[in-house]
């Protein structure tokens, strides 16, 4: 990473991926090829913060050619190539190639709690778990390779809420007093640990700082739904990606707040090319 870094002004770019960079329907990306390139010729990380699995990410990593970190299931953890950063991030650990910080319990722990609450709401949510593979492609418009990955959670346990949303509300209050976080996603009710993508945002983008103090970093986030306020709220600057199916997300900030007119990686590709990729130009 050190050789791209520009010795005045550097850009971190955080993005949801569903929804935003992410076609909703499709799971296209193909509107925002062109501008992942000249990020990537421009030395822009492009860093995925998403509700998906490290196995997801890093498998449409691959295909957008990203060889940066993710933060996963709603920044429940960061995992860092080894060669991102000069030295060991703090409080890390090694597993998979890369440096991972986790910031919330193993899925097992929150599997356990959802299931005790199954006596007093019958039939009114089904889990991640619970489900196969065909049943996870007819939720999500998956494909099969791409449902497996999404099967392989570590840190949290997606519901499909089936009950009223009054019987959700109640749900939700319940189980925040036996320890849980759970934040509402575009399809699934996720239930982990104290932990959401402005920590991991901040966390990773501190480090950064720590680690390269000669380089002013700038920060960037751009999501559609609510579990993309966290991230959102603590950016440097915020973007909110224009839906077909759903309202913008409301943020408490007013100050550099951006809304995209396109949807999806239209949306995306819109607002990069009016806030970065001019920038760049101007200083080439």
């Amino acid at each position: 990473m050190s050789t791209t870094l520009s010795p005045v002004k550097k850009w971190l770019v955080f993005t949801d991926f569903d929804g935003t960079l992410l076609d909703h329907y499709t799971y296209s990306f193909d509107a925002a090829i062109d501008c992942l390139k000249q990020l990537a010729e421009q030395g822009v990380p492009v860093i995925p913060n998403s509700s998906k699995t490290f196995a997801e990410v890093r498998y449409l990593q691959e295909k957008m050619l990203l060889k940066t970190p993710l933060i996963v299931e709603n920044g429940a953890a960061v995992y860092i190539p080894k060669d991102f950063l000069p030295q060991k991030p703090k409080g890390a650990v090694f597993k998979h190639g890369y440096w991972l910080k986790s910031f919330a319990q193993k899925r097992q722990f929150w599997q356990g709690i959802v299931q005790s609450m199954k006596t007093d709401y019958p039939r009114q949510f089904e889990t991640f778990g619970e489900m196969n593979i065909g049943r996870i492609c007819e939720l999500t418009g998956l494909n099969e390779k791409s449902a497996r990955l999404a099967s392989q959670r570590e840190f949290g346990e997606p519901v499909l809420w089936l009950g009223s949303g009054e019987q959700r509300r109640n749900f939700i209050e319940r189980i925040r007093k036996l320890g849980a976080f759970p934040l509402l996603g575009g399809r699934f009710l996720h239930v982990s640990g104290n932990s959401n993508k402005g920590k991991a945002l901040t966390w990773l983008l501190k480090e950064c700082v720590r680690q390269y103090p000669k380089f002013t970093f700038l920060s960037i986030a751009l999501g559609d739904t609510n579990n993309d306020i966290d991230m959102l709220e603590v950016a440097d600057i915020a973007v909110r990606i224009a839906s077909p199916v759903h309202t913008l997300p409301e943020l408490q900030r007013t100050h550099e707040v951006y809304t995209s007119v396109a949807t999806g990686p239209q949306g995306w590709r819109e607002i990069i090319d009016q806030l970065i990729m001019t920038t760049l130009h101007e200083d080439d």
